[in-house]
């Protein structure tokens, strides 16, 4: 296949350039298993960093499946690299829990992020760049349409906050409004009603994200499953506080009830009293 492909290049070209490496760093399975190859081959240490674990994916509730060759090669790789990197302690034990990783082969690297690009941006500025009105609530999501990101529940949330006037939920993400798992969720939008206070931005590039996380009063992160959820501490970085559920670094980047709130389960309806509270610091409520 195409790994195959890729590690007969890489030999090519190591023999053309006469280039000995002294490490391998690889991220994700697929390039993992291309640097298992290599460290069979070449006899040199093999750091590994995971982001997102399979098994964890599989046994998550609204996951698309992962293949059993995915969850093989991550076990291989948990048992048998030198270095093993992840963002969250949390993530530590999985990797123990599900692959029996040795916990003293991990280590802890939370995610960074761009403080260049994602900074506080006066919300009116930001507004008007957008075309948002200034006397709106605005909640954002950032993120794939994958069913394991909850945007249901998220939709469901703005359900039960239908009694606010001048509420917007902004959706940023997806493929186009033409593919499946956009069109159900306008089609859920339109079951609860609430269609004509959501937005489908559609997919936008990282480098235009900041003035949507500064026109928004909170973004909110309703996944299932993260193996740390970055958007969060790019809204954080933008001065925007965050409601989440309790996935990926959560618990531990937001300061609770300060710069965001973390909801004990993932119910809409504590999701939605999550938003209120801080779209209620920042807009007086309407009559």
């Amino acid at each position: 296949g195409h790994l195959d492909d890729f590690f007969k290049e890489l030999e090519k070209f190591r023999d053309r350039e006469s280039v000995d490496y002294d490490l391998i760093h690889s991220h994700y399975w697929l390039s993992g298993r291309v640097g298992s190859w290599a460290q069979e081959r070449w006899k040199v240490p093999h750091v590994f960093m995971f982001h997102t674990v399979g098994a964890v994916k599989n046994s998550t509730v609204g996951s698309e499946k992962e293949p059993e060759l995915r969850t093989a090669i991550e076990k291989n790789l948990a048992r048998k690299c030198d270095r093993i990197l992840v963002a969250t302690d949390k993530e530590r034990g999985h990797l123990v829990q599900h692959y029996g990783a040795c916990p003293e082969t991990i280590g802890v690297v939370p995610c960074g992020v761009n403080l260049n690009l994602f900074r506080p941006v006066d919300k009116i500025a930001a507004r008007k760049q957008l075309g948002f009105a200034q006397d709106e609530s605005v909640v954002l999501f950032v993120g794939r349409f994958a069913p394991l990101k909850g945007i249901d529940r998220l939709l469901e949330a703005m359900a039960h906050l239908k009694h606010r006037q001048r509420l917007r939920l902004v959706i940023v993400g997806g493929d186009g409004n033409s593919t499946p798992e956009s069109q159900r969720l306008q089609e859920l939008s339109r079951e609860l009603t609430i269609q004509d206070s959501v937005t489908f931005a559609g997919r936008i590039e990282q480098y235009k994200l900041p003035p949507y996380y500064s026109a928004a009063d909170v973004l909110v992160v309703p996944s299932h499953y993260e193996s740390f959820g970055l958007v969060a501490l790019e809204s954080l970085a933008s001065g925007t506080p965050v409601v989440a559920t309790k996935v990926g670094a959560m618990e531990s980047i937001l300061r609770e009830g300060e710069t965001g709130h973390v909801v004990n389960n993932g119910s809409s309806r504590l999701l939605a009293d999550g938003i209120e509270t801080f779209i209620s610091r920042t807009h007086v409520p309407s009559a």
